[in-house]
């Protein structure tokens, strides 16, 4: 089988996003506020990567749904935690933090787009 291009490799992608949430937040300052919500960020970024492995080792068609829909909750929730930290470091980390956002939600969509369309299917059958 041909492999797609990078852009629609999602387990290549979700790790990527995940690797690089690991790093933004080893390298950004920790105090009493933002080292639970990096705690919180750390959790939600890698864990869509972690559940699109699990999507594509699903046992069913509606494992495989849930697997999906629990990806977009978790990029959906990265965005949150991306927001809140944004409070803590304003202007030093904005822009690596808006490329991080902005991944999460080119992520959130792409999840959306599959849930909709396996949603449809199941209408269609």
């Amino acid at each position: 089988m041909t492999q797609l291009s990078n852009s629609y490799d999602l387990e290549g992608r979700t790790a990527r996003f995940g690797e690089n949430i690991i790093e933004f937040c080893r390298n950004i300052r920790q105090d009493v506020i933002s080292k639970p919500l990096i705690s919180q960020l750390v959790r939600s970024g890698t864990s869509i990567g972690a559940n699109y492995m699990e999507a594509n080792a699903a046992s069913s068609k509606k494992d495989f749904q849930n697997k999906i829909f629990i990806c977009k909750k978790e990029a959906q929730e990265t965005k949150h935690w991306l927001r809140m930290i944004t409070k803590c470091f304003p202007a030093e980390e904005k822009d690596k933090i808006r490329k991080l956002w902005q991944e999460a939600q080119e992520l959130t969509l792409i999840f959306q787009k599959i849930t909709t369309s396996l949603k449809s299917k199941k209408f269609e059958n």
